[in-house]
């Protein structure tokens, strides 16, 4: 990789691929906590534990979810579902104690409420389906309406290590938990984007196609509304139940839906299939993935359409995916980058379309 195509902003840049055996095929999710670093390797059906973070381009992992060894790429691990098989995992959170996984083309989320230590291991909790053999979209398969204890193609996940949220994509809608479930198909406690539990229709000025939540120290909540390329920032999270977003990062406003905002290339004010966004220090970084960017703002916007103050992976706001470092196979630079998180002043980036990690320094 070409690191000076990262920017200014990123130092001691450093790519990682997983194990050596089979490395990542277009991982989707990171995580970090307690220095231990969680990776989707979302296109062979298996999540990554290491036990503190790697410092070369490939290390093999201390524990393998979905699958029993490095080996072993198959869905569901080439049977049916289970406890410990996975199919497309996506988002993950963690804070070292407890894990949890959109495993999302099995329409649910697992959760460890131990950390996992063997390959394999089995999930303590199921969210989305009545039991671990289960995997069609709300429960009967697509086409019936969504309930309180349903899910269909959840991406995201995110906890405050007490409360939980999921991302439930496919049904339009973020599902709130007041507390971490530690049963099976427990019912989520309220709904976001929605009035009820059963309700699939959407207006403009609701979530469309929520990917990832992210919730900061002081409440603000940040969400990825990948379909009408935008981000929507409330204050308080508190609100989103009831109200809509009081920031859009990407648009103008809640009936505009456009791609660069139907420009010929991106500007600082635009996205194109934004999949994640993270809070850092007093600002928000926001993936643009279809331009193959991370756009930086220093302080989280107080008006729709603000533009971002820098960013990472391009070299002006006017660059797209269509870059001179990516037209001659896309590993010089980052291309579709997918997830994003932060931890003690450290990036670390899923760059999905090149197959591996980039980490360096903010």
């Amino acid at each position: 990789m070409n690191y000076n195509t990262l920017g200014t902003k990123i130092n001691n840049a450093y790519t990682f691929k997983g194990a050596e055996e089979k490395p990542f095929l277009a991982p989707r999710g990171v995580f970090v906590a307690n220095d231990m670093l969680f990776v989707s390797d979302t296109g062979q059906n298996r999540v990554f534990v290491w036990n503190t973070i790697p410092t070369s381009e490939f290390q093999n992992p201390d524990v393998i979810l979905g699958q029993m060894e490095v080996s072993t790429i198959g869905r569901n691990s080439g049977g049916i579902a289970s406890a410990s098989t996975l199919q497309y995992p996506s988002g993950i959170w963690s804070d070292g104690k407890i894990l949890v996984v959109a495993d999302a083309w099995n329409h649910r989320v697992l959760i460890w409420l131990k950390m996992p230590t063997k390959n394999g291991q089995l999930a303590d909790v199921v969210l989305g389906q009545p039991d671990f053999n289960a995997n069609k979209p709300n429960v009967k398969g697509i086409g019936n309406d969504p309930t309180s204890q349903s899910l269909n193609w959840p991406y995201g996940v995110f906890s405050d290590g007490t409360q939980l949220w999921i991302a439930d994509t496919g049904n339009r809608r973020i599902l709130y938990y007041k507390s971490i479930p530690t049963t099976n198909y427990e019912k989520a406690d309220a709904v976001i984007g929605k009035p009820d539990f059963t309700t699939r229709d959407y207006e403009n000025n609701d979530v469309i196609w929520p990917y990832s939540i992210k919730i900061n120290s002081k409440g603000q909540m940040a969400v990825a509304d990948t379909q009408f390329y935008r981000v929507l920032v409330w204050n308080d999270w508190k609100f989103a139940f009831k109200n809509k977003a009081d920031i859009i990062i990407g648009q103008d406003n809640f009936d505009a839906c456009g791609q660069n905002q139907f420009r010929l290339s991106p500007e600082a004010n635009t996205l194109n299939w934004t999949y994640d966004a993270c809070f850092y220090k007093n600002g928000i970084l926001v993936n643009d993935t279809g331009n193959s960017r991370i756009l930086g703002f220093d302080t989280i916007p107080k008006k729709n359409n603000t533009p971002a103050d820098w960013l990472i992976g391009r070299p002006n706001f006017k660059t797209s995916s269509e870059y001179k470092e990516n037209m001659h196979g896309t590993q010089k630079a980052i291309y579709w980058p997918f997830s994003i998180t932060t931890y003690k002043n450290k990036l670390f980036l899923a760059d999905t379309g090149n197959h591996r990690l980039v980490i360096g320094d903010l």
